[in-house]
């Protein structure tokens, strides 16, 4: 891929009047939602897509699903930590990276950005919610006694403050009556 041709893809996908040029190997696109930043190596044989999700303390608790991430669903792209910043990150040698990898790392970072940390909070409150089944199960308790004890703790203000509008408590009582369902046959105990 030639220089000429990623100012060009950079142009079309998001427009003349948001993409620069700060120096003849890096490219700055810069909309309200993002700033996608394009950075050739020193011999134009490698390109780096990179692209800022997150502030890097807003995503200590998440780095293993993170690292999962990167191991299971982001492909090509990957999460990167940098200077106190969660990047999204492609890196490709420039002979064969094809136009349609190109628009693609574009796209599948685009979508990194737009879903934030949402899908690895959901991979950490599964994990989470497996280990209240797993010491539940290891006590002996069923699936609706540890829904009872869920309740008893959202009504002692343990789970959701005793302040709690009763109409959202019973939605989060119905999120974790969900959740413990859908999960409790998966897990096992030794």
């Amino acid at each position: 891929m030639q220089s000429e041709e990623i100012a060009t893809i950079l142009s079309e996908y998001f427009g003349v009047d948001t993409v620069e040029m700060p120096t003849a190997d890096s490219w700055q696109v810069n909309t309200p939602q993002m700033r996608l930043l394009v950075i050739l190596s020193e011999d134009k044989s490698w390109l780096r897509l990179l692209l800022p999700i997150a502030p890097a303390q807003e995503v200590q608790s998440f780095l293993e699903q993170l690292l999962e991430a990167n191991f299971d669903l982001t492909q090509e792209v990957r999460y990167a930590l940098y200077q106190d910043v969660l990047w999204g990150v492609f890196q490709h040698s420039c002979p064969t990276l094809t136009t349609e990898d190109f628009k693609g790392a574009i796209v599948k970072l685009v979508s990194l950005k737009e879903k934030g940390l949402e899908e690895c909070f959901n991979l950490l409150i599964e994990k989470r919610i497996r280990q209240i089944i797993k010491a539940a199960k290891l006590q002996g308790q069923s699936l609706e006694a540890t829904l009872q004890n869920l309740k008893r703790m959202y009504e002692e203000g343990m789970l959701g403050g005793l302040q709690q509008d009763p109409q959202e408590r019973q939605r989060f009582l119905a999120a974790w009556q969900y959740q413990l369902e859908r999960l409790w046959s998966e897990v096992e105990i030794p």
